[in-house]
């Protein structure tokens, strides 16, 4: 839907806009509705067999999804190309938010309990293929990660994705793609190829930090606008480019920062966690181990009494005997 004619004028962004400038229907609306029913039917075999899935991963994901919707799909993605600030929030739902909650549904672990053998077959051939071996080697992801920003916003590719809904589309796909490499390792539920270290996961969490910081206030103190003309040459009675534009680079900043130190701070629960699961499986061994030691010790121990016993009759009977035999001879040396 174009909400804008170029060189026009369009209706303000509103709350109400949110709603009436909705685009339902669309292939990304399918294709959401889509993943949300595979994984409710991953969940829902799981039950028929009498296997648990935790609720609140069927929640976090359901809600990745929803982020996802309502930045593409609402009246919001009706504005994606008349304000800035309206990109850079779905910019950041797209590469950082939805990401991770769909990390922390473990979609993966759910599809390898509940496909068929061969579909999990192939799916275990994808996961450990050369390709997502590299595109999940924490070096790689995080230099997508970082640099896709970069490279979007002061190059041509930025006026193009404006231009032509193709190229916004796939811009859409890029981010979201990339924030999925980026984060799936690092919330380290599903069993991928990249997976890292805690020290290593806040360690790259920590170093995406200065990245947003940067690009945000870039945008913020650009004397010129990201795209060109193309803002002020919609001639919008009711929003300055480049106030929006410093708006959007505070967006950026702000909210990369926010992302950021949210997810150091799962980081370290998660880790903490860890430790103590670890700490309690190494209790259990220890337990285990002193116990066997004990039984072992009981074990030599009634071997050492029933070898003694065993001793002792020896030497009881041999004393018996001894008895006999010199009853024996004074009994044969009486007259």
């Amino acid at each position: 839907m174009t909400v804008l004619a170029h060189g026009g004028d369009s209706t303000p962004l509103t709350p109400a806009a949110l709603f009436t400038q909705a685009e339902p229907l669309s292939l990304a609306a399918a294709g959401l509705v889509v993943a949300a029913g595979l994984y409710l039917w991953g969940v829902a075999r799981l039950r028929q067999r009498g296997d648990r899935w935790p609720i609140g991963r069927t929640a976090v994901f359901l809600i990745g999804l929803l982020s996802i919707a309502v930045v593409t799909l609402s009246g919001l993605a009706a504005y994606d190309t008349t304000l800035l600030s309206v990109h850079m929030v779905q910019h950041m739902v797209l590469s950082m938010i939805a990401p991770i909650f769909l990390a922390l549904g473990a979609p993966v672990t759910l599809a390898l309990r509940t496909l068929a053998p061969a579909p999990r077959r192939m799916l275990l051939t994808v996961l450990h293929s050369r390709a997502a071996r590299f595109f999940t080697f924490p070096i790689v992801s995080y230099g997508l990660f970082v640099a896709s920003p970069f490279a979007l916003y002061f190059s041509g590719l930025y006026r193009a994705s404006l231009e032509h809904q193709w190229v916004h589309e796939i811009v859409h796909l890029h981010f979201l793609i990339v924030g999925c490499l980026f984060f799936w390792p690092l919330i380290g539920l599903d069993p991928l190829p990249g997976r890292m270290s805690y020290p290593l996961r806040a360690l790259l969490m920590f170093l995406s930090v200065p990245f947003h910081t940067v690009l945000g206030l870039t945008v913020m103190q650009s004397a010129g606008l990201l795209g060109g003309d193309w803002y002020p040459a919609l001639e919008l009675g009711w929003a300055d480019p480049f106030e929006d534009q410093r708006l959007a680079g505070g967006i950026l900043w702000a909210g990369g920062e926010f992302v950021a130190v949210a997810m150091l701070g799962a980081l370290v629960f998660q880790w903490m966690r860890e430790s103590e699961r670890e700490a309690r499986r190494i209790d259990r061994a220890l337990d285990r181990a002193e116990a066997a030691d004990r039984r072992a010790a009981d074990r030599r121990a009634a071997d050492q009494h029933e070898d003694g016993h065993h001793a002792d009759g020896h030497h009881a009977d041999g004393h018996h005997a001894d008895g006999h035999h010199a009853d024996g001879q004074s009994a044969r040396a009486k007259p």
